[in-house]
């Protein structure tokens, strides 16, 4: 089975950790929770450095959790050069795909609760 590198801020879903998505431990979290966290208007320099950062954490832990592939997401911005950064190490660039479903639950006082559920489907591989 094909391992991929959480490298987004969410902890997987159960399918996605069933289709092989490994979620790194401390301290390497906490690298990507900051490099994709943005709490100033970014440059492009730290844009740039950014990607860099979890990059190479991605090659750095690939002796550890052997994975050949990174599930990215976060800023929009972040996402192509970050894409650019993990090819240039010999990583493939995934994004997770899911359907949203709405589920309706009747509760005790008649009233309808409706929530929204992810449901991971796959991935989506980019150029």
């Amino acid at each position: 089975m094909t391992k991929i590198l959480n490298l987004t801020q969410h902890t997987p879903t159960p399918e996605q950790t069933a289709a092989g998505v490994v979620d790194p431990e401390s301290p390497w979290k906490e690298g990507i929770q900051r490099a994709l966290t943005f709490e100033d208007l970014p440059t492009k320099e730290e844009i740039q450095k950014r990607a860099e950062a979890l990059a190479k954490i991605a090659e750095i832990t690939k002796g550890i959790y052997g994975h050949d592939a990174a599930m990215i997401g976060g800023a929009p911005y972040l996402m192509s050069a970050l894409e650019r950064e993990l090819k240039k190490r010999g990583i493939k660039p995934l994004y997770a795909f899911s359907k949203r479903e709405v589920v309706e639950e009747q509760l005790p006082d008649g009233s309808v609760r409706k929530t929204q559920v992810f449901r991971h489907l796959g991935f989506v591989e980019v150029e």
